[in-house]
């Protein structure tokens, strides 16, 4: 099937669906009819789009920490935990590497090792192979919204279960779930795998049912720059709505700074909203997604605790509509139970002490914003440029020729030449450009931003400073300053 930013038609959707449906054995328990009429009966407090509506005209950030274990039982009993000890307000389902990979056999020695075990011995939930039934057990033993969260590049059946389960939301795209995630995977084949799950929900959709989708924000999590990963994000956006998606959350990896972090979350929902307008998307709802901080944590919990409190003051100063939580255990591994909701219990603090705060509007946050969206609106305006109007042409023809340039990826379908740091204030900035097509005045903006750095630490502009910043937060600092001799 050849890629192009075309809606499905149900005769294409169905036919490919068939082949979806016979990859693993679980496939055989999806009866869409019978899911429609379960998901009609879904209530409304756990429907996840209209959740984050209400939170959002109500101007509340709720809180959603990322969690899953191999059985269903003791994912259960996880987000019970989480639900009624630590206060989330949204729950996941973090699915398991194996089955991000479509590796079904290996998840399944995994849940027989983990049972043998008596203890998880996969990194996730291994949604596939518990299939309908199991997902459903898991949506009825909670009363919140439930989200599929993992980096698929091929979620389409993993799609299939996890709607048919009455789960109303999934997380991913053909760019976000791929380019950060994989390495051999062609961005031509994500978009198309991700156009099948978007239809999909656009199909739940023309029944009735609202289902959220919400591309992944923070990408490599390291250093990106908010105009690529707003990018990415409105790309996507657009891609989904184009499949008849109507509920769709942008989101973005906290940076540090918080002037950018306001930023970029107030330029992303704007120019989300002006992309789906002017392209013919009228009745898209869009909401906001910050995720804590995705780079390297102090193990000190202490000192965690302040990386977490500092993401959820930037989420709600912000306006987000949810923020994705972290906890004190991330220098160390996988989160106890009680450390995941000991970092909700913090970030729900922080959230309720600043209910009602927003940043103001300053010269500093009205030039940051303003540059967020000139920087990305021309990585973006380029894309359709490429694809003569076709933007899921021109997003393959993009990262072919560096358009958009996402840092610290594994994929070799990135070009791999741009390069950020900090600048002086610990706001991120472009330190080599590579084939981005900034303006020479966007170019001049980031040049100057990262001298005036240059000059305060008495050092040349260069990559020492990106090997110094991704090393600096698990130091106790934001930006990496040369160490005194």
């Amino acid at each position: 099937m050849d890629l192009k930013n075309k809606k499905w038609t149900e005769e294409v959707f169905f036919k490919e669906r068939e082949a979806v449906l016979n990859h693993w054995a679980t496939g055989k328990e999806v009866d869409l009819k019978a899911a429609i009429d379960y998901l009609k009966k879904v209530p409304d407090h756990k429907n996840f789009s209209k959740k984050l509506r209400k939170a959002k005209e109500e101007g509340v950030t709720l809180a959603q920490p990322r969690a899953g274990v191999a059985l269903i039982d003791e994912h259960i009993e996880l987000l019970t935990f989480l639900q009624n000890e630590g206060g989330a307000d949204l729950l996941p389902s973090t699915i398991d590497s194996y089955t991000r990979q479509n590796r079904y056999d290996e998840c399944e020695i995994g849940i027989k090792e983990s049972i043998a075990a008596g203890r998880s011995l996969l990194n996730g939930f291994p949604g596939v192979n518990h299939g309908v039934s199991g997902c459903k057990a898991v949506l009825e033993a909670v009363d919140l919204p439930l989200q599929a969260r993992h980096g698929t590049p091929d979620a389409r059946l993993l799609s299939e279960i996890i709607h048919a389960a009455g789960w109303t939301s999934n997380e991913g795209g053909g760019i976000s779930y791929n380019i950060p995630y994989a390495k051999s995977v062609s961005i031509e084949k994500t978009l198309l795998d991700w156009q099948y799950c978007d239809r999909l929900v656009g199909f739940y959709e023309e029944q009735g049912i609202n289902i959220n989708r919400e591309p992944f924000g923070p990408l490599t999590g390291t250093l990106v720059p908010p105009s690529t990963s707003n990018a990415v994000a409105i790309v996507e956006a657009l891609l989904a709505a184009e499949q008849g998606v109507k509920n769709i959350t942008v989101g973005y990896g906290q940076c540090g700074n918080l002037i950018q972090d306001v930023a970029a979350i107030r330029a992303l929902e704007e120019q989300t909203n002006e992309y789906l307008k002017a392209y013919g998307y009228n009745d898209v709802y869009v909401t906001t997604v910050f995720h804590q901080w995705m780079g390297g944590f102090p193990a000190d919990e202490a000192k965690a605790f302040g990386v977490i409190s500092t993401g959820a003051a930037a989420a709600a100063l912000a306006g987000a509509t949810k923020v994705i939580v972290k906890t004190p255990h991330e220098a160390i591994g996988i989160p106890t139970k009680e450390a995941n909701a000991m970092g909700i219990k913090a970030t729900k603090m922080t959230l309720n002490l600043l209910r009602g705060q927003k940043l103001p509007m300053s010269k500093e946050l009205e030039t940051e914003i303003a540059i967020i969206k000139a920087e990305t609106k021309c990585m973006v305006d380029m894309l359709f440029e490429l694809g003569k109007g076709d933007l899921a042409i021109g997003t393959v023809k993009g990262f072919e020729a560096g358009i958009i340039d996402i840092p610290f990826a594994p994929s070799r379908f990135n070009y791999g030449k741009m390069m950020p740091a900090r600048d002086n204030n610990g706001a991120v900035r472009y330190l080599k450009f590579g084939n981005i097509p900034f303006t020479k005045e966007l170019k001049d903006f980031n040049i100057k931003k990262l001298e005036d750095r240059a000059k305060f630490e008495g050092r040349e502009i260069g990559f020492q400073m990106t090997v110094d910043d991704i090393f600096a937060v698990g130091k106790g600092v934001l930006v990496g300053r040369p160490e005194k001799k």
